[in-house]
């Protein structure tokens, strides 16, 4: 897996592994890397010690725009949709109706 390619890096771990947990949940296979490499710093380049989620270089694209998307919202706001199991209305910035949690379908 050498051959993967970072696609995020920040100092803070907690929002390294916020995205790591974005790209696995969206089906994009994801290494966590250098979460332990902070002390390092200094003595090492940082850009070596940033932790970091990394990915196979055929993802790279589509987990850049997951990345995106998390961190900053949707490019375009979605319609309110109405959840295809229970018939509840919801804004469309959420992706799984809270009251039966059946997926958003489009």
């Amino acid at each position: 897996m050498s051959d993967w390619v970072r696609v995020f890096a920040h100092s803070n771990a907690l929002m390294v592994s916020h995205v790591h947990n974005v790209l696995e949940s969206a089906g994009v296979p994801a290494e966590l890397r250098n979460m332990t490499l902070g002390g390092g710093a200094g003595e090492l380049p940082l850009g070596d010690c940033e932790p970091g989620v990394w990915v196979a270089p055929h993802n790279a694209e589509r987990a850049e725009n997951l990345v995106h998307e998390a961190l900053e919202g949707p490019v375009e706001a979605r319609p309110e949709w109405h959840c295809p199991g229970c018939g509840e209305r919801l804004e469309g910035v959420f992706e799984t109706c809270w009251a039966c949690g059946t997926h958003r379908r489009d």
